[in-house]
């Protein structure tokens, strides 16, 4: 059962601990290694989640998995969740650590989404005028392709929502023919 408080507290245990030791970087590294793992294996989170399954053989997995990859204060961080019988939250950690990582640096992610993939050239226009315009220190962009919007992009962030696709323009067009808007303006 997701638990968003007991993630926050453990990640910013976690973002003090690697302030203090001088080695943020390298422990964000890690837990984008370690979320992507879980995000992409169902059985892992399975394994994790299962109460038959004693506490030791689910270190030694993790263990196995970040083997060499991680730094000593993620390994004896997610050691001692585990021996405290809290590994069904790890993802949930993770997540809550890069969202406070990126907090704590002043980065906020906008996802920009074409009808088409956009160059490195576009992007980096795109993020300079977020950083102009919204005042903002740091800009993660994050790219998707949807071909249903036909052309144009959607801008998402900070919870806003920024739509100038074409699926969208044609879509406010029919409204206003189902709405009988253009008829009223000839008679």
């Amino acid at each position: 059962m997701p638990n968003p408080r007991l993630a926050a507290r453990y990640a910013k245990s976690l973002i003090d601990l690697s302030i203090e030791r001088g080695q943020l970087e390298q422990v964000y590294l890690d837990n984008l290694y370690l979320k992507g793992i879980m995000q992409g294996s169902k059985v892992l989170i399975d394994f994790l989640n299962n109460p038959a399954i004693n506490s030791e053989k689910k270190l030694k997995v993790i263990q196995a998995i970040r083997s060499g990859l991680t730094s000593e204060i993620t390994q004896k961080f997610n050691d001692l969740l585990i021996r405290k019988g809290r590994e069904s939250y790890l993802p949930e950690i993770a997540a809550a650590f890069i969202e406070q990582y990126k907090e704590y640096k002043e980065i906020v992610t906008i996802t920009l989404t074409t009808a088409v993939p956009v160059s490195d050239e576009v992007k980096n226009v795109f993020i300079d005028k977020l950083k102009r315009d919204g005042n903002l220190k740091e800009v993660e962009l994050i790219c998707f392709v949807n071909e249903n919007i036909i052309g144009g992009f959607i801008l998402e962030g900070r919870g806003r929502r920024i739509d100038a696709s074409v699926a969208y323009d044609l879509h406010k067009v029919k409204k206003r023919f189902l709405t009988n808007e253009y008829i009223y303006r000839f008679r």
